[in-house]
């Protein structure tokens, strides 16, 4: 590990415990800093509304308003995941209705990047609404450092991910793909404990100048280009716990692995690249049948140079 690495990890990793929820709020009302906090949902109905109602009840009532706007992005749900979220105290917009004007694509990446345009504060801190077993500590964790510290930009958080009754088994592409990748290609980030992880905080400023991977490599660009972008020592990380939350099976993380390595690809050589495919197996009566899908390597701009965006920041 890098002299570097290895100094960040002690100046830039916290626990949670480590900003009591009094001095988050002094530190709010004294920048006058807004928090959003922005649930990423598809068919999410099982447990959407607990993490939405969790979120209401601890961080935005008159004893503790941490957080000023809470928005579930529902990006086309067929059960009623929005329905939920409404019930829970959320404000649910659908992914297709920002930016109406330009087709949607599917994707995580996709409903990340539109809510930029959804949301007005000035610090935005993602939650993935597939989370069981909620803390709100997930979010004032993370959002905690962007409020007292003024050089931190970014802040991921890192939890233990049990795997079936196993601690720390979860994170299998993490594992396998990410931190290899990260490990060669960009040392200065081996120090992340989940770089993967869907639960992390950023200021406004930062997210709005960088291009957003439609798909499941939206974690691992930010994460790179942030990099690029502040430096390390704007980048840090804070112990939540544990992170318990639907695993999936492993074609889909096959799938997402392909994903992880062309996100990274596309980094590390900016050319003509051919647009890959997947091919994976299935045993049918016959024997094994192939099934072959789409790797997503569709990015959208900064959200800065979208006019819409550039209008409504401007008003």
């Amino acid at each position: 590990m890098l002299e570097e690495v290895e100094r960040w990890l002690k100046e830039r990793s916290w626990s949670a415990d480590d900003r009591p929820l009094t001095r988050l709020l002094a530190a709010k009302r004294a920048t006058g800093r807004t928090v959003s906090v922005v649930l990423p949902a598809l068919n999410e109905e099982a447990t959407v509304g607990e993490i939405a109602a969790a979120i209401r009840r601890e961080l935005m009532g008159e004893a503790a308003p941490l957080v000023d706007e809470l928005v579930v992005v529902d990006s086309g749900s067929t059960d009623r995941t929005a329905e939920v979220a409404a019930a829970a105290g959320a404000r649910v917009v659908h992914r297709d209705s920002v930016l109406p004007e330009l087709p949607t694509l599917p994707g995580k990446g996709e409903v990340l990047w539109r809510s930029l345009l959804a949301t007005s504060g000035d610090i935005i801190c993602f939650i993935d609404a597939d989370l069981r077993e909620f803390d709100a500590r997930f979010v004032s964790g993370i959002v905690g450092p962007l409020l007292t510290d003024p050089d931190v930009q970014l802040v991921k958080g890192m939890y233990d991910r049990p795997l079936g009754g196993a601690a720390g088994q979860g994170g299998r592409v993490t594992e396998l793909v990410a931190r290899p990748l990260l490990n060669l290609h960009w040392p200065q980030l081996a120090g992340f404990v989940q770089p993967l992880g869907g639960e992390y905080a950023a200021r406004r400023s930062l997210l709005e100048r960088l291009p957003f991977p439609v798909g499941y490599g939206v974690e691992l660009a930010i994460l790179i280009d942030s990099l690029h972008t502040v430096g390390l020592d704007a980048l840090a990380q804070v112990d939540l716990g544990v992170r318990k939350h639907r695993h999936q099976d492993p074609q889909a993380l096959g799938r997402m692995a392909a994903t992880i390595y062309r996100t990274a690809q596309l980094r590390l050589a900016r050319g003509h690249l051919v647009r890959p495919r997947l091919t994976q197996f299935d045993r049918g009566e016959a024997g094994f049948v192939a099934r072959t899908s789409d790797v997503d390597t569709e990015e959208r701009p900064p959200m800065i140079e979208i006019p819409e965006y550039v209008e409504r920041r401007a008003a």
